[in-house]
């Protein structure tokens, strides 16, 4: 084929112009139905480009032109694929309707497993009958384990039978002993032991005990899609993954195993990585080096 055919050369241009044009319209789309939608720029405009053809065939029918890429198709073709676009993107979200969580009664009577951890409380030692760090020490690592391993559910206020005792003590220790201060507080637990965007992941919700005194929370945890390190006072930080029913710290062989398996990219060396590591030698042997000029001048003075 004649690579300076006319008509090959049309159909290039014209397709990387739709593609252009199909991410213009994807972006405007989305901007002016923001909070309404929720669909990734890629599928947008995947989406918004099959629009636009069935937009310009539409437009074929109903305008008499000589030519296909007049203003008016382009125009019409513009607005049936915003239609298809926002169709499509609203019965997208109809279809992924979250799931309603089950009733946490009804969670708790299925017992302890790899997926399910009870805890009587996350800041109250109920032996000693006075709050301890080691109790939240204990909630930092289940959900550190549940973000390294598949995820799973914590429940706070239930004891290891699965009675829903509730929070009070916990609650005790608050300035607003209310679940909103608590979730609160429980966020800023994991964003100073496990990071901003591991704090982010779980769900938190509350549910009242039977008596209806006290209040019992679920802790709902999603995979995380990249390893999750706490970090422990004078300890750095460690690795913790779920192990059947328990919760397990994994040593640094078992660690780098672990995060290679789960996780190949994390372990994987970009170029962006060698490069910034390169960069930062040189920047550090530059600094030696004009150091030892100082030192040197300064000594032969």
């Amino acid at each position: 084929m004649d690579p300076h055919n006319p008509d090959l050369v049309a159909v290039v241009v014209s397709q990387q112009a739709m593609l252009l044009l199909a991410y213009l319209v994807g972006r405007v789309t989305r901007r002016l139905l923001a909070g309404r939608i929720t669909i990734s720029t890629s599928a947008a405009t995947l989406t918004t480009l099959v629009g636009l053809w069935i937009g310009l065939l539409i437009a074929g029918f109903l305008f008499d032109d000589d030519r296909l890429w007049t203003v008016r198709s382009l125009s019409a073709a513009a607005l049936v694929a915003a239609l298809i676009l926002t169709v499509t993107a609203l019965v997208l979200a109809r279809l992924q309707r979250v799931v309603p969580l089950e009733p946490i009664a009804q969670v708790a009577k299925a017992g302890e497993s790899e997926s399910l951890e009870f805890k009587s409380s996350a800041r109250w030692n109920m032996r000693t009958g006075r709050r301890d760090e080691a109790m939240e020490n204990v909630v930092v690592k289940t959900v550190a384990a549940f973000l390294n391993s598949f995820g799973g559910t914590l429940l706070l206020g239930v004891d290891d039978a699965g009675t829903l005792i509730g929070l009070a003590p916990d609650f005790s220790t608050l300035k607003q002993p209310d679940a909103d201060r608590y979730e609160l507080w429980l966020r800023d637990l994991w964003r100073t032991r496990l990071g901003t965007t591991a704090a982010a992941l779980p769900g938190v919700d509350f549910a009242p005990t039977p008596d209806g005194t006290a209040q019992v929370c679920r802790v709902t945890v999603p995979p995380s899609p990249r390893p999750v390190y706490a970090s422990a006072k004078g300890q750095g930080t460690e690795l913790w993954v779920r192990v059947g029913n328990s919760t397990r710290r994994l040593e640094v062989d078992d660690a780098v195993a672990y995060v290679t398996h789960r996780w190949p990219g994390a372990a994987r060396v970009t170029w962006r990585n060698r490069l910034g590591a390169y960069l930062l030698y040189r920047s550090r042997r530059a600094g030696q080096a004009v150091l030892a000029r100082v030192t040197s001048a300064d000594g032969t003075r």
